[in-house]
């Protein structure tokens, strides 16, 4: 993907904001911690930070610490020599080692390991840092911008997150707006995806939408954001029957139908069992003891989720759990989406 030719669209005040803070940001050549929910463009923000920097011209290097498991995000990151550990054939430069004089840009920050953590801060604070397996110091001139849709001081209070680390990187924090706070943008965003798809169509121009399809757009919250938004446009504009007349027909949940499989096991579909957690034991109707429980411990989760507007990292600090212990409760009742 060429970085440079991705383009940021909106109008809304919120939106504006956010790109003049961008282009305050880029002028200096410090740590900046872009925030916000999936699907709101962090990625194009961290772009654009770079691409209007004095380092435009040097190297935008991006890593996805999420997609690595902590043993091989650090050899990622900083390198290895061969040996350093099994199926270590060869040396391998890290990434900082590749962004040196440009722009490294960690996505999903909040998940790596504080081991890692330590050495990010290490090279932020000294310019330093050592490959896996080697003792020699190496130093790299290099720009971070970390991204996550975590609240990171909870995670840094919950010990999940370094608060020194947090406190090298926040120089600057940009905090995306959610697509629900800038609706002002939702049709220009809109038109836009839609004009893209009739042109890969082959269709002379965009008919439009019609009112009716407007008003849905315009009414729908948009948990998934800009990228949901997309998908939404783009599943329109290939199913419209021809170019002239307007899009009126949009599916907002492709996976609405009566034939959905549930994701209920088939002894948690025989009884719907709710407790009160104040009833006395003596008043409870006789159930089977785990069934109740494994029920009790599900609506309990589903409401702290709720309660918590699906964060897990808050959500596990509201149940007193660290988010492993979370994690794992999500897993054990099936609520890991």
């Amino acid at each position: 993907m060429d970085h440079q030719q991705q383009i940021i669209i909106g109008e809304s005040s919120s939106f504006l904001e956010i790109i003049e803070q961008t282009s305050r940001a880029a002028s200096h050549d410090r740590a900046v911690l872009v925030i916000g929910e999936r699907g709101t463009g962090k990625e194009l923000i961290a772009s654009r930070l770079h691409f209007l920097s004095p380092r435009w011209e040097q190297k935008f290097v991006q890593v996805n610490c999420a997609a690595l498991p902590d043993t091989l995000l650090e050899s990622e990151l900083f390198g290895h020599e061969a040996g350093s550990f099994t199926g270590a054939a060869g040396k391998r430069i890290g990434r900082f080692e590749e962004a040196d004089g440009g722009t490294l840009f960690l996505d999903e920050i909040a998940t790596t390991s504080l081991s890692a953590q330590e050495k990010i801060l290490r090279i932020t604070e000294y310019g330093t840092f050592q490959r896996l397996g080697s003792n020699k110091t190496l130093s790299a001139d290099v720009r971070i911008i970390g991204a996550t849709n975590i609240d990171l001081p909870t995670a840094a209070d919950l010990g999940e997150f370094r608060h020194d680390l947090l406190d090298r990187l926040a120089l600057d924090v940009i905090t995306l707006p959610p697509l629900r706070a800038r609706r002002d943008d939702i049709m220009i965003l809109a038109q836009h995806f839609a004009r893209k798809i009739a042109q890969e169509r082959g269709w002379m121009s965009f008919p439009g939408f019609s009112s009716e399809i407007t008003d849905q757009l315009m009414a729908y919250d948009w948990p998934g954001n800009i990228r949901e938004l997309k998908n939404v446009i783009e599943r329109a504009v290939y199913y419209a029957d021809d170019e002239k007349d307007p899009v009126d027909q949009i599916i907002l949940d492709p996976f609405r139908s009566p034939y959905r499989p549930s994701t209920n096991t088939p002894k948690e579909r025989q009884s719907d069992v709710r407790i009160n957690p104040h009833q006395k034991p003596s008043e409870l109707e006789p159930r089977d003891f785990q069934q109740t429980i494994d029920q009790f411990e599900k609506d309990l989760l589903q409401k702290a989720l709720k309660a918590n507007k699906f964060n897990q990292r808050r959500t596990a600090g509201y149940l007193g759990l660290n988010y492993h212990q979370l994690r794992h409760q999500l897993k054990k009742h099936n609520l890991l989406s």
